[in-house]
């Protein structure tokens, strides 16, 4: 019941943002390091990728595995457009977002990696079920 919850309601955060990228890629397109090529092929291209990995994990139990690893790549690909967005205070749609939203955001970072390898059942830490040894 915990891994369901959490694998659709990752889906739907993956889902919205992913349509966000598509229709809306300014405020991506800003906080994307200058480094990236294509910016906005890229936006466009993590949208499509959040989406399918949203619908995958969601609704096809044979691929829940396969977008768990990717979704959690996924995060840790997109980790230094969020560093950007924190360091150089780049304004999204216009606001100036504090510490108060960066610092809780970049920290949070390695719990969507986690949180798609669980949804996508790769790990079950820490939510481990004891095992009894049958000799005992």
């Amino acid at each position: 019941m915990t891994r369901t919850f959490f694998r659709y309601l990752l889906a739907l955060i993956y889902l919205l943002v992913g349509i966000a990228h598509l229709r809306s890629p300014a405020g991506f397109l800003s906080i994307t390091p200058h480094w990236v090529p294509s910016p906005l092929l890229v936006v466009q291209f993590t949208g499509l990728c959040e989406i399918a990995g949203s619908l995958a994990l969601a609704f096809v139990p044979r691929l829940r595995g396969a977008a768990g690893w990717a979704l959690a790549a996924y995060a840790i690909c997109v980790f230094p457009a969020n560093i950007n967005h924190a360091v150089n205070n780049i304004a999204m749609d216009g606001t100036h977002m504090s510490w108060w939203y960066h610092g809780p955001r970049l920290l949070f970072q390695p719990v969507f990696v986690w949180w798609a390898l669980y949804a996508g059942g790769v790990t079950n830490w820490p939510f481990r079920t004891k095992t009894h040894n049958a000799k005992t």
